[in-house]
């Protein structure tokens, strides 16, 4: 092998436009010439060894007459020289001459520049002969406490080198270095210091042993007070890896929750903020977490309402009796702060989130319903009808569950009663005063809000006399604002306006439950007859002077009566539906009657309804949690092996994890799932095959594409060109390489993926042969199909939040079901694990077998895009028992690309199963 074909580190351009000069020349010029020949000639030596030439007559000559000079170029010059110049011998020795080298670099290591001493720690690291080396440690480690950095970081990275290539030369290099950086200051040098720390061999039986632990801990606890961000939140992450200590832990999280709340990026609050929940995820750090909870809250200073949503949800995971007033204290604070916000989008979406916590807050904790209910019905009346519908909600379900607080409940419900302005709210305000007054009192209060809110009856004539009335008033004339003109002659004139105006229809006040009729919304009308009926029958049975029961249920047959008439006339913008029309007769008829039966069925069943509703929610949360907490402790079982620290040969420890703890958490039976504690198993999952260059040496190529957050990072072994399809970006693109025989590289090209949908990264490879008669050679790559699957988590919405999505969002794509299986619920199963998305609807619900299913879907993806799905699908009973599965499913989505690739994806899935 000549010299040309050995491994060389610095390539120097070669001039091609003089002769070569004879070695005679160059000894004379190295012997006798001044600092500048001694240079030049120095140079052209470099270049000729490059180039292939022997010159070993030239080596004594230089170690006498060259290296004793002080010059920095020709040091310079002389670290490359040493770098390509043969150290040995044919036969593997190292030459004599290089004793004199190596004491001149013990020199050059002690030298009072700190220049001359960090290029020589810079060449130490490109060094292979162990004997050159070991003459010289003394000196390397006495370069770790010079005053210079640049010295001290050179010095680190020498001693990585050596100690990963010749370990036996400074088998303490980890102590060493440790010890280095509990008092090292400098940044760069203590970069260095981790990653030799990281990359080492044997750093498991330093950073992890008993005794030494504590040291580093104490050193990651410095870096917590770090002004870098970058640099803490590392810190914080590497604590919680070293130690699972209480102080440990609430250090990293309250390190996390800083972060959080000084960065201005969302993109890096919802980062820390997963790694809080991942922290919460650990059941013995669950309990630290439960005393941060307050400071937890202080988020929610944040606009932004992805980080709101997701620090409200940790905040319920970790409330806990000791905590839950302080949290509804806070929480009630911000739904008061939202009152005083000019009406947002956001605004009306972070009052849902209050309220819901809340809701939940009151659910666990029953104490702190009688402090929320007061606050939240005061949004009965808000103007967003999303809102009041959750306050609504969580009002229903606290006045059946807690009996003691359904007084509080009516009083509040009456004095905002005449305040709401949405007519669903109105319907759901109405069945909770009908079902749930109880006194005599309350049913005549609700009684006087009812007529207050219907207005004059009846209703036709009063209407029909305002309409004649309105042509009574005198017009009212009002004189314009008076403005200067200049004439075309410029003078100046002063022109003025009357105008005259009259109240119109639209400008006069109607009472609110008269507004919904007279606007044609006459199901409101049938919950109203049913609170009617419900209110008689429970005066009936609470008062017993007959004039008085006769005149309560007559009054109330009066309203229905009225409304009935109205809803007949040409008043209203839209007539009556028959529906609502036989739900006011048969209420009409149930008071004339007032039979036992139909007074246990309105009074009696309608809220044995409610409570088996509420009762079978509760269940499926239930059922949730139970799972989720199964997925969380991972069985062992007993003949699992254990493996002990001691035992352990050295060959074995080559993984960067605490063997003493794993055994430790196996015996306890918390070991962590092997995907998440070893990352780079799910990686290699994701390898895929690109090309294959047939020659000789055989050189192979693999891409492997890993999904985190937004981006996509493909690792090529080769040099190649990237083209890609969709909606990505290639960030940078890969540079070219010079590769030696039987070598190899790894380059790293970022993607930006800015949408869901499916993607395509495709390219080749161009390469050319050192000597080959070819000018150049092309590999073409096979596609890489950037999977829709990799952004797409499960999610969880409400019934409200799904239909006005449904009904918002324009992208919509219909896939017929085509498949050879036979049964509904696998082929739901089937659809819900081929597309990461979740089933909304109960399984109590999907249970049973009727020949047909419906069922919606809900998934997010990790850019905060919503996909809807609706599976509609049946079982044809007229072709058998053995007839495939047929029906529709139906998805929408914001994007175009979210709907299209979830189709494909799903008719991909149809074709695997459909053999």
């Amino acid at each position: 092998m000549t010299a040309a074909e050995n491994v060389c580190y610095t390539l120097i351009n070669v001039p091609m436009d003089s002769e070569p000069p004879s070695e005679i020349s160059l000894k004379n010029d190295l012997e006798k010439g001044d600092v500048k020949s001694k240079t030049e000639a120095l140079k052209k030596v470099i270049i000729m060894i490059l180039n292939g030439e022997k010159l070993p007559g030239l080596l004594m000559t230089i170690i006498r007459f060259v290296l004793p000079l002080q010059d920095h170029t020709i040091k310079k010059l002389l670290l490359v020289f040493w770098e390509i110049v043969p150290k040995t011998t044919p036969d593997g020795r190292l030459l004599h001459e290089m004793i004199l080298v190596c004491d001149a670099y013990r020199k050059d290591l002690q030298h009072p520049n700190e220049f001359i001493r960090g290029s020589t720690l810079r060449f130490l690291c490109k060094l292979k002969e162990a004997e050159l080396l070991e003459p010289l440690m003394p000196a390397i480690r006495a370069c770790l406490e010079h005053r210079h950095s640049y010295v001290r970081r050179n010095a680190v990275l020498a001693i990585y080198t050596i100690y990963r290539n010749f370990e036996h030369l400074i088998p303490d290099a980890p102590e060493l270095i440790h010890d280095f950086l509990v008092n090292e200051k400098d940044a760069s040098c203590k970069r260095n210091a981790f990653m030799m720390l990281i990359h080492a061999d044997q750093v498991n039986n330093f950073v992890y042993s008993s005794c030494e632990r504590a040291r580093f801990i104490r050193c990651i606890y410095n870096l917590l007070q770090s002004s870098s961000p970058a640099v803490k939140y590392e810190a914080a992450g590497t604590l919680v890896t070293l130690s699972s200590a209480p102080t440990a832990i609430k250090a990293a999280a309250q390190c996390y929750i800083d972060l959080i709340i000084k960065e201005s990026d969302n993109n890096v609050k919802l980062i820390v903020l997963d790694r809080l929940i991942e922290l919460k995820e650990h059941p013995a750090h669950e309990r630290v977490l439960q005393d941060l909870v307050m400071d937890i809250l202080r988020v929610l200073s944040t606009p932004d309402l992805e980080v709101r949503k997701k620090t409200l949800q940790l905040a319920l995971d970790l409330v806990s009796s000791r905590n839950v007033e302080e949290l509804v204290i806070v929480l009630k604070k911000e739904v008061i702060k939202t009152n005083n916000v000019s009406e947002h989008e956001d605004t009306d979406k972070y009052r849902q989130l209050l309220v819901r916590t809340l809701h939940s807050c009151s659910v666990r904790f029953p104490d702190m319903a009688a402090n929320v209910i007061p606050v939240l019905m005061e949004f009965l009346s808000d103007n967003n009808e999303a809102a009041a519908a959750d306050v609504l909600e969580f009002v229903r379900e606290a006045i059946q569950r807690f009996d003691n607080l359904r007084m509080l409940i009516v009083e509040k419900m009456l004095e905002v009663f005449h305040a709401i302005k949405s007519v669903k709210i109105y319907r759901g305000a109405l069945w909770i005063l009908g079902e749930y007054c109880s006194t005599k009192e309350d049913i005549q209060s609700v009684m006087t809000e009812i007529r207050r809110s219907l207005g004059e009856i009846p209703i036709v004539e009063s209407e029909i006399k305002k309409e004649a009335g309105e042509l009574k008033p005198e017009e009212e004339i009002t004189v314009g604002p008076v403005q200067k003109l200049v004439t075309e002659m410029g003078t100046y004139a002063t022109q003025s306006a009357l105008s005259s105006s009259r109240p119109t229809k639209k400008e006069e006040d109607r009472p609110p439950l008269r507004g919904f009729l007279l606007d044609g919304d006459f199901f409101v009308a049938a919950s109203l007859a049913t609170t009617l009926t419900k209110i008689a029958l429970r005066y009936v049975a609470l008062v017993q002077e007959k004039k008085k029961q006769n005149s309560f249920v007559a009054e109330a047959m009066l309203l229905m009566a009225t409304i009935l008439h109205l809803g007949k006339s040409s008043l209203p913008k839209k007539p009556i539906t028959d529906d609502d029309v036989d739900r006011i007769s048969l209420c009409l008829k149930v008071l004339s009657e007032c039979s036992p039966l139909m007074n246990d069925i309105f009074n009696k069943e309608c809220r044995q309804s409610l409570s088996h509703m509420l009762s079978a929610k509760l269940e499926e949360e239930k059922l949730s949690q139970k799972k989720e907490s199964e997925k969380r402790n991972v069985t062992v079982q007993p003949d699992d092996p254990i493996s002990f620290m001691q035992l352990t040969a050295k060959n074995e420890m080559n993984c960067k994890e605490d063997q003493f703890q794993l055994s430790l958490l196996a015996a306890m039976g918390n070991t962590q799932r092997k995907e998440a504690a070893d990352p780079l198993a799910s990686k290699l999952n994701k390898v895929t095959e690109s090309a294959y260059i047939l020659r000789f040496y055989g050189v192979c190529k693999k891409n492997t594409s890993h999904v985190a957050k937004c981006d996509i990072c493909i690792y090529i072994l080769t040099v190649s060109k990237l083209f890609l399809s969709g909606d990505l970006k290639l960030v940078e693109k890969p540079s070219p390489l010079t590769l030696a025989p039987h070598d190899f590289a790894n380059i790293k090209a970022n993607v930006k993926v800015a949408s869901t949908e499916n993607g395509i990264i495709f390219g080749n490879i161009v390469y050319d042969v050192s000597g080959a008669a070819s000018d150049r050679n092309c590999v073409v790559l096979s596609d890489i199909h950037i999977d829709i699957m990799d952004y797409i988590q499960p999610a969880t919405c409400t019934d409200a939040e799904f239909r006005q999505m449904w009904a918002e969002f324009e992208w919509e794509n219909k896939v017929t079901v085509n498949t050879n299986m036979i049964d509904l619920n696998d082929y739901l199963q089937h659809i819900l694990k081929s597309t990461n998305m979740k089933c909304l609807t109960p399984e109590k619900a999907l249970s049973g077998y009727c020949g047909f299913m419906a069922a919606n879907l809900y998934a997010r993806s990790i850019f905060g895009e919503d996909a809807l799905a609706n599976v509609s699908i049946e079982k044809p009973i007229h072709q058998g028992p053995d007839a495939a599965v047929t029906g529709h499913i139906r998805i929408r989505a914001k994007s175009q690309g979210m709907a299209l690739s979830l189709g494909d994806k799903i008719n991909l899935s149809q074709k695997k199963t459909s053999i």
